[in-house]
């Protein structure tokens, strides 16, 4: 068994809109082992977000808590809370989120500034990361005069630079095509193994269960069923004869 680097204990969150309340997590219990590469699974709607942000600090559960490398979110302020979320954190979106003024080098050097060191050294470590992926003949382009497949491995870079022990990635291949969508998922995994990072994606894409050490399928807020490699078989629209959206 390795290290969880998350615990997630009977999580709840519960959302008021008027007099309705919504439950969108109820009672999630869930460890994730350092070095892992979780996929979760889900329709629109069941939860794989609210997790996330449960475990980026981005949100706080209604009961329950959430521990990453010991560390009881709950009990951080909102300083240490963005220190944890700059420094432990990695997060990549379907929709790159790049600022369309800035170089691919400004774009992830800007993270690195964030985390406290000087501009000149956050664009040095910007460039190396660049290059890691790839992109170092790209340094100087903006993110309209590259491909999708190049702004993601920008914004893989962006989750990088501060070398963070988990990266979260929403839909990281939603709006790629099928070859970029396969270089993207070999690259998240050679980051992982590179580096022993925690990658947790949510995600339609069942290219990406094939490099998965765990895949984790949620419903209607609760976990439906978590199999590790080896457990499931993988097969196009299902995950053993169970539909996948």
């Amino acid at each position: 068994m390795g290290t969880p680097v998350i615990s997630a204990h009977d999580v709840c969150k519960v959302y008021r809109m008027g007099t309705e309340e919504v439950h969108a997590l109820s009672n999630v219990s869930l460890d994730i082992e350092e070095g892992n590469y979780v996929s979760i699974m889900g329709p629109s709607g069941s939860g794989k977000s609210t997790f996330f942000n449960m475990v980026g600090g981005l949100d706080t559960p209604s009961s329950g808590h959430v521990s990453v490398e010991g560390y009881r979110l709950a009990d951080l302020n909102s300083r240490q809370l963005a220190w944890f979320r700059c420094h432990k954190i990695g997060f990549i979106f379907q929709s790159f989120n790049l600022i369309p003024t800035m170089t691919a080098v400004e774009n992830v050097s800007i993270g690195r500034i964030f985390s406290g060191v000087s501009p000149a050294e956050a664009q040095k470590d910007a460039a190396r990361v660049l290059e890691r992926v790839g992109l170092g003949h790209r340094l100087d382009h903006l993110p309209g005069e590259v491909s999708g497949g190049q702004q993601q491995r920008i914004a893989i870079a962006r989750a990088l630079v501060n070398q963070p022990s988990i990266i979260l990635a929403d839909e990281p291949t939603g709006n790629l095509d099928l070859k970029t969508g396969e270089e993207i998922i070999d690259l998240l995994n050679e980051m992982k193994q590179q580096y022993n990072i925690t990658v947790i994606t949510a995600t339609h894409d069942m290219k990406m269960l094939s490099a998965s050490d765990v895949v984790v399928s949620i419903e209607d807020g609760a976990i439906k069923r978590v199999a590790k490699k080896g457990e499931f078989e993988v097969k196009v629209g299902s995950i053993d004869g169970e539909t996948v959206a």
